[in-house]
């Protein structure tokens, strides 16, 4: 098996048992910003180091953009982590944690949907 298909394997299985926690107490059907409030306490009771909706830079043939990303958060100092509170995981979604992927060159983000009654999510490597 591909040592990238695991790349930082401990990190995510804690960011995800932290999401899962946050699920089982809150349950789906609140905002976005309800679940990002929630998962930061879990982070800090969890000593998870983190960055909150992290600005990233977009580059254009070498020249920084005006436009920046937020993710909502950035874990370990290498993993994205974007959460969203709709049913259902999109290529749209995935697409926009493929996107600030490269714009800060990390290798790994996860997408946590809390819109359903079971949480999902996708480990999106880069």
């Amino acid at each position: 098996m591909s040592e990238e298909k695991y790349l930082f394997k401990e990190e995510c299985y804690n960011i995800i048992g932290c999401a899962m926690v946050v699920h089982s107490e809150l349950g789906y059907g609140f905002l976005e910003a309800v679940y990002q409030e929630a998962l930061e306490i879990t982070f800090i009771r969890n000593n998870i180091p983190y960055e909150r909706e992290q600005e990233m830079n977009i580059y254009y043939k070498g020249i920084q953009l005006n436009k920046k990303y937020y993710a909502d958060f950035f874990c370990y100092n290498k993993i994205i982590v974007e959460l969203k509170a709709s049913s259902g995981i999109t290529n749209a979604e995935i697409g926009q944690v493929i996107n600030y992927l490269k714009a800060t060159e990390s290798k790994i983000g996860l997408l946590i949907k809390f819109g359903l009654p079971k949480l999902q999510y996708k480990r999106i490597i880069f």
